[in-house]
Parts: structure tokens; C-alpha cells; sequence
């Protein structure tokens, strides 16, 4: 039983919000958690978005932070940066972590450098892939493109909850879909389809969750399918082979150690045909929302919801 010192913690910051494209997630994440900070008898206050934040930090009002902002300006290492001036400690990864990991991209190709698998991809930039009027240059698209042949995975490079993104199994549908991705980002990542099972792995406290198998009717696991959907599946912990499921953990806390990810953190996989798992990407803010996987995940290693939220909060450090 995880023993529970409000004390410790001091007057908490619960941020949420903010100006990204998933601002309507991360204060539905919120709510969750203000209950639980309740019943833990964490003395807290909400504040809406970083700007207003660090306003309320220079002066001095809270100990630490709780953070459930997503995307950028909250999870890229800026506010993270910005709290480390102060001295506040803020739950979830530091500034490196942070900003690497919310670049796909770059990611990637950590993961590349150290062997890991991950599907091949190619980096669009708007500058590079635009004319001077400002539309997709298609024969600057096609160049950009070459040696990715096949079904591809079009998505923004510095978003989540999968917004912006499409699966495109026939070339013509290319352009159309990076001028969604680039909609919501300057950077678009067109990455290699794997086709197979999809899964994703949370982690909290140096403590890999139980494999959860993600499944759904629809094309992809997209936005509606993620918060909207009555359809989707959830299989956990995932029916995996005890060689698989090794493989996968593993390379969870791989991916972990190798970007220098720390306090919590949710890894997505595909496993193809041939059952052999690919690392997509990290997420070092997952959603706390009643649909949300890494609850799912603690839940089923005997974690309560309640139990979740102090385990992050109490592990917050200085950037």
C-alpha cells in the first residue's frame, strides 16, 4: 500500500490547458486528477496554461508542479526550463527529454543511431515543400520522398493525440495528407506503415506497466477512436507470447533510458506480421483522461488511479 504524505508535497500547481490543439484533452486530464489530489488531501490549485503559471511561480505561490499540459509550450522543455530557473520542481521529464521527444523526428533517430527498431521515415519541412505562393510543391514533395516506397503514416511532427494524421495506402492521396499534417505543424513526419497489432506500454517509476493492445474498426487508432469511440478495444495486459512481451519491455526501457525520459512516460509500438515489434514514439505527458491508456495500464500492474497521481507527483524534481 503506497503510503500518502501531503505534507511532502507542499502547495501544488495543477497546469492544464494552454493554448495547443489538445488543449480540450489535457483539462479533461485534469479534472481526473483534481479529484484524486483531493482524496489524497493534496493541498492544489489549477492554473490554465504556462504563461499564467510562471506569473504565479515568480511570486512565489507554489512547491511544485503538476503537469498536464500537452504538446508545445508544456511538453517540450520549455516550461520545464523556465521552472528550473525558479526552483520548482515539475513532475515528468526535464528539458532534454522533453523537447527530443516531442520531435518524432529526432526520436528516431536516437533510436536509429543505437539500433533500435523503428519504421524508416522521411522529414518534411514547409519551407522545403511549398512554392513561393505558398502551395505544396508536389515534384519538391516527390523528391523528399524518394527510396519511402508503399503505405506510409502522414503526421505532424510535434503533436499528439493523432490529430493531423492520416494513413495513406495509395500515392495520389500523399499530398492531400501532408497538407492536413502541415496544419498542424511546420514539420511533417511521413513514416513506413507497418501493418500488424498495435500496442502501447506505460511506465512509472522505473516500473514498466503491463502491454496494452489497442483495437479498432476504423483505418487507425485515431483521435475519435482514441476519445470518442464506443468501439474501440482494449486488451489488458495484451495476449502476447512470453518471448514478445520480453521483447517488448525491454525495448521500453530502452527507449526510456537511451532519450533520458524519467518520472513517467507511455511507449507506442506496432508489431508486424511477422511478430516482430517497432518503436513509433513517446509520449512523456500521457493523457489522464477516464479513456486514457496509462491508467488502464497501472491499473491492471494493481495501481489505483489514486495511487498513479502520487507516484508522479511525488517523484517531481528540478528540471
Amino acid at each position: 500500500m503506497t503510503a500518502f504524505n501531503p505534507a511532502q508535497v507542499g502547495h501544488v500547481a495543477l497546469v492544464a490547458g494552454g493554448d495547443s490543439a489538445e488543449r480540450s484533452i489535457s483539462l479533461k486530464g485534469a479534472d481526473a486528477v483534481a479529484e484524486a489530489l483531493t482524496e489524497l488531501g493534496v493541498t492544489f490549485s489549477r492554473v490554465d496554461g504556462p504563461r499564467r503559471l510562471l506569473e504565479q511561480v515568480g511570486a512565489g505561490h507554489f512547491d511544485r508542479v503538476f503537469n498536464l499540459l500537452h504538446g508545445r509550450g508544456g511538453e517540450d522543455g520549455t516550461l520545464q526550463g523556465a521552472l528550473g530557473l525558479y526552483g520548482v520542481p515539475v513532475t515528468g521529464s526535464g528539458v532534454l527529454a522533453s523537447a527530443l521527444t516531442l520531435s518524432k523526428a529526432q526520436t528516431k533517430r536516437i533510436w536509429q543511431a543505437l539500433g533500435l527498431p523503428t519504421p524508416a521515415f522521411r522529414l518534411l519541412k514547409r519551407a522545403d515543400c511549398h512554392d513561393a505562393t505558398g502551395a505544396l510543391d508536389v515534384d519538391a514533395l516527390a523528391s523528399h520522398m524518394a527510396g519511402l516506397d508503399g503505405p506510409v503514416f502522414v503526421k505532424p511532427n510535434r503533436e499528439g493525440s493523432s490529430l493531423g494524421m492520416s494513413r495513406v495506402t495509395d500515392a495520389v492521396d500523399l499530398p492531400a495528407a501532408v497538407t492536413t499534417a502541415f496544419g498542424f505543424d511546420d514539420e511533417v513526419l511521413v513514416e513506413q506503415l507497418i501493418e500488424g497489432r498495435e500496442l502501447t506500454v506505460g511506465w512509472v517509476a522505473d516500473t514498466v506497466l503491463p502491454v496494452i493492445e489497442l483495437r479498432t474498426p476504423r483505418a487507425f487508432y485515431d483521435f475519435d477512436a482514441k476519445y470518442a469511440a464506443s468501439d474501440t478495444e482494449y486488451r489488458c495486459p495484451a495476449a502476447l507470447s512470453e518471448r514478445l512481451q520480453l521483447k517488448v519491455q525491454q525495448l521500453t526501457q530502452q527507449a526510456i533510458e537511451v532519450t533520458d525520459v524519467r518520472g513517467w512516460a507511455r511507449v507506442d509500438f506496432m508489431v508486424d506480421e511477422d511478430g516482430l515489434p517497432w518503436l513509433l514514439e513517446i509520449n512523456t505527458t500521457p493523457g489522464m483522461t477516464p479513456t486514457s491508456l496509462l491508467p488502464k495500464a497501472a491499473l491492471a500492474h494493481g495501481m489505483t488511479f489514486k495511487e498513479l497521481v502520487w507516484q508522479i507527483l511525488s517523484q517531481a524534481e528540478i528540471a
